[in-house]
């Protein structure tokens, strides 16, 4: 089963920048789709970003769009997200996940035309931009 461990989370001023890291036990290929996700205090976790990797299309959220960047390594075993000028309604816990079973949390469909619900995640990394 395929294993998630993202880093790379800190705290950080408004207009700051971050860039997380998704490291992965198998290649991203063997997902449908990876994607970075994000949940802030009594909000439900929401899809910032995922990439289909059949045709590497890749979606944004879009409060996210124009400031987020999500890549893999030529590897494939590693996600990234660089987020650019944060806001401080960025701010939350940032989980990797992928629509590869079996599950180890809730059932979370982001509503990206090619991929299902995300079933698989890591632990997240904490993100908190302050004004």
């Amino acid at each position: 089963q395929i294993e998630l461990a993202e880093s790379g989370g800190g705290s950080v001023e408004a207009g700051g920048s971050l860039r997380l890291s998704c490291s992965t036990s198998e290649s991203i290929d063997s997902s449908i789709c990876v994607g970075w996700f994000r949940q802030a205090p009594g909000k439900v976790r929401e899809g910032v970003a995922g990439l289909y990797t059949g045709t590497g299309t890749i979606y944004y959220d879009d409060t996210v769009k124009g400031r987020f960047t999500l890549s893999q390594d030529a590897t494939k075993n590693t996600l990234y997200l660089q987020m650019n000028s944060l806001k401080p309604e960025d701010t939350g816990t940032y989980y990797c996940a992928t629509d590869l079973g079996p599950r180890n949390g809730e059932s979370v469909d982001p509503d990206w035309s090619l991929c299902a619900d995300f079933l698989r995640w890591g632990r997240g990394t904490q993100v908190t931009v302050s004004p």
